[in-house]
């Protein structure tokens, strides 16, 4: 089936009522047969629903859906999308390990790996997402992980996908790709030989900043890489908490089985039933949406490069940027999705142009329905040192812009009036 027909299909029977719509299990636990169906269950023996900080028959249809539209082979929800990506990394690394992530993230990805992974005893190890020849360097025997963004947020750069994954592949080391930003609409990391792909369900997924939530997705036959592989005995050796359960030998997803079953249950960030019948209802319309919202970016960002007062505009869609040819290989149609940055002369600059806006909502948020406007270094990077905020390409006088599904005439007149404010 196509996209758009899985969006709306994938990962859903219909109950005894036969209901169209994913019914709402808003249930926190469900009745076991007998002591032993109880037990089978506990001990992995029968599959079935025990508790919804494990499993919930509405999140596990958003599960399958999602895993199904990136072309993968199960997927974890929870409740954050910085959830997603703290589980994603520690299923692989634990304290002694080193991470490899690209300089250009979203500021939370940065901090999360830079500060409260260290103090798990994970080091973080920086690389520039524009060249992929730096990560070799930074590889030792306990390197666990490589980290990046397809697309990346703030600076918007593309990912070269092959050639990241190559270098992981020819040593031994998982791929974690966030993908929130172009989506499996636009981008599908697994064609490309990435391990697992990780997204803030918060922005595209839902679509009008409704609910929060993340989800992690691995790819079909990892456990063919992950077996015998020396840098991931936990995987390959007995699991004390489960008497002993190989993860490897069991014939199910393993990436996303040990999460549930380890870090979902111990650390228990789930997602609510309810947080994820409303992803459920944003994925029927996601493919329509990111169509429209790339259209609509691509016509502001030509607007924004013509302006005089625009030093840089980042957006892979323009001919003239860096990125270009980047965006034609691995999106959709040579779609960018709908988030793009540009730069003004100063700090000051950029403060009056963001205040003088009337129809762009200054808010820390992406991929919502209403345009959004943004500027990183006084907020979502904050915390970042000057040198670290010019390493990962937020500059004093960047500018960045969710846009949203309005008119191009109205959100160009907005801009318009604000650079000559």
């Amino acid at each position: 089936m196509q996209l758009q027909t899985q969006a709306l299909h994938a990962g859903y029977e219909k109950d005894s009522q036969g209901t169209m719509a994913v019914p709402i299990y808003q249930t926190t636990a469900y009745e076991f047969r007998d002591v032993e169906h109880a037990a089978n269950l506990f001990a992995l023996k029968e599959l079935g629903n025990i508790y919804t900080r494990l499993n919930n028959p509405t999140t596990d249809v958003f599960e399958k859906r999602f895993a199904t539209l990136e072309g993968g082979a199960a997927a974890l929800a929870t409740s954050s999308g910085m959830a997603a990506i703290f589980y994603a990394i520690a299923n692989a690394a634990q304290a002694g390990d080193n991470i490899l992530c690209a300089r250009q993230m979203y500021g939370g990805s940065l901090t999360q790996a830079s500060y409260t992974l260290k103090r798990f005893g994970i080091e973080a190890r920086y690389f520039d997402v524009q060249n992929p020849s730096e990560i070799e360097a930074l590889m030792d025997g306990k390197t666990k992980v490589i980290f990046f963004e397809s697309l990346t947020n703030p600076s918007i750069d593309v990912a070269d996908i092959s050639a990241i994954t190559a270098i992981a592949k020819k040593h031994g080391v998982l791929t974690i790709v966030d993908n929130t930003v172009a989506t499996p609409v636009l981008c599908r990391p697994f064609e490309y030989g990435a391990d697992i792909v990780v997204h803030s369900a918060s922005k595209y997924t839902t679509g009008q900043g409704l609910a929060i939530g993340g989800i992690l997705v691995e790819r079909h036959d990892l456990v063919d890489f992950i077996r015998s592989n020396a840098r991931y005995p936990q995987f390959n050796e007995g699991d004390e908490s489960y008497h002993g359960l190989v993860y490897v030998d069991v014939p199910l997803p393993l990436y996303t089985l040990r999460a549930r079953l380890s870090l979902l249950r111990d650390l228990g960030a789930v997602v609510s039933p309810f947080n994820a019948w409303l992803f459920i209802q944003g994925i029927e319309t996601l493919s329509l949406r990111m169509r429209e919202h790339s259209r609509n970016a691509q016509v502001v960002a030509e607007f924004l490069e013509a302006h005089p007062k625009v030093q840089k505009v980042n957006y892979p869609g323009l001919k003239s940027n860096s990125n270009y040819a980047n965006a034609q290989r691995y999106f959709q149609d040579g779609m960018s999705s709908g988030l793009l940055s540009f730069e003004v002369e100063s700090l000051e600059s950029a403060k009056r142009m963001v205040d003088a806006t009337k129809l762009f909502s200054l808010v820390v948020n992406i991929g919502d329905s209403k345009s959004i406007i943004t500027h990183p270094a006084s907020t979502t990077h904050q915390q970042l040192s000057g040198e670290a905020l010019i390493a990962c390409g937020v500059l004093p006088g960047l500018i960045r812009l969710s846009i949203g599904l309005e008119s191009t005439v109205d959100l160009i007149n907005d801009l318009k009036q604000a650079l000559d404010a």
